[in-house]
């Protein structure tokens, strides 16, 4: 067994003697499976220990450059914020540059700012642009990494991406949809019932593969009963703002009256909620993303019929230890989508 630590360490970690610790280490017979499990467990403790030494004292400062409504960056403030004195006993402090727009110039300068000001480290929600590829690529190469979150920008060097897939999520949206549906035929029930999907920018990478794995999954659903794959309306552009939305939605039910669903992937809930009422039309499915605060209501009114929830402060978590590795203050810190589930209004968590 690899060890790290003398001998006598790892005996005084795991209160055993040193002589049936050098067994364990090398492999030799006579000792039991529970006290190879004791030196393995003391090895892990010693990492531990060992990590909490480095990082006593060491302060990180992180930039958070987000475009997003800002209901969302709320959320993401919050999450964060609660989860700063776990990264203990290291400090860290966030820099937070919210947008709810903003151009691809923008945000290149914002992240060429941040190259000229100096960082640790920086989390990444932005456009999937060559130009906003560019920027990390000049940042990481001057020794700030970065990590994209919720949408990624996998032609950069950016260290990691911090989010769920996204095309699994769309997916799962396409299968309540179409199963909340049901089959029917007339005044948009049933299969004859067209779907609006709402998305807030068409250059977000996140978006666009949750709106594929969505048309996807209603194809294959279609195929599998041999009827005609659902047809599909979308809106995009909209930044996910509640006044647009609601324009851009109303414009959708006027010039389709077929449309009786919605697979929000951009938000702007309440406003498509509030254009559905205007138009005097009703609603038969809708699913969404994120258990913000807008969502949490609809949900309790029955006017979502699910979201698609990720753990906030557990990416936010993950996101700042990737950046604490990447400065080789933390070690073992793992990359890999975030669980997603689905929360109807019997099971929202608390």
């Amino acid at each position: 067994m690899a060890h790290r630590y003398k001998v006598r360490e790892i005996a005084q970690q795991a209160g055993l003697s040193e002589a049936t610790v050098d067994r364990v280490l090398h492999g030799r017979p006579g000792v039991r499976e529970d006290t190879r499990a004791e030196v393995q467990q003391a090895i892990e403790d010693l990492d531990k220990q060992r990590t909490q030494l480095r990082l006593n004292g060491r302060k990180f400062f992180v930039d958070i450059v987000m475009q997003a409504p800002e209901r969302f960056c709320a959320e993401v403030r919050a999450a964060l914020e609660a989860e700063l004195p776990t990264l203990a006993p290291a400090l860290v402090r966030a820099r937070f540059h919210f947008r709810e727009t903003e151009s691809v110039d923008d945000a290149v300068a914002t992240l060429a700012g941040i190259r000229t000001r100096g960082s640790h480290g920086v989390i990444l929600k932005a456009p999937d642009r060559p130009e906003v590829a560019a920027a990390v690529d000049d940042l990481v190469a001057g020794g700030i990494p970065v990590v994209t979150y919720v949408s990624d920008i996998p032609a950069s060097t950016r260290v990691a991406y911090v989010g769920i897939d996204d095309r699994a999520a769309g997916a799962t949206a396409g299968y309540l949809v179409d199963r909340f549906f049901g089959r029917g035929s007339g005044d948009g029930d049933g299969e004859d019932a067209a779907v609006l999907v709402t998305l807030s920018h068409d250059s977000f990478r996140a978006e666009g593969e949750r709106e594929a794995g969505f048309r996807r999954a209603l194809r294959d659903l279609a195929a599998a009963e041999q009827r005609p794959p659902r047809r599909v309306v979308d809106i995009a552009q909209s930044s996910g703002l509640d006044d647009t939305v609601e324009d851009l939605v109303t414009e959708a039910l006027q010039r389709d009256p077929a449309v009786a669903g919605v697979y929000s992937i951009g938000g702007g809930n309440a406003a498509t909620v509030r254009a559905f009422a205007r138009s005097g039309r009703p609603c038969r499915v809708f699913v969404a993303h994120d258990l913000d605060t807008d969502n949490r209501r609809l949900l309790a009114e029955g006017a979502l019929s699910a979201v698609l929830h990720h753990d906030l402060r557990a990416d936010v978590h993950r996101a700042c230890r990737l950046l604490m590795q990447a400065a080789g203050a933390v070690t073992g810190v793992r990359t890999g989508s975030s669980p997603v589930h689905v929360v109807t209004p019997y099971n929202v968590p608390g």
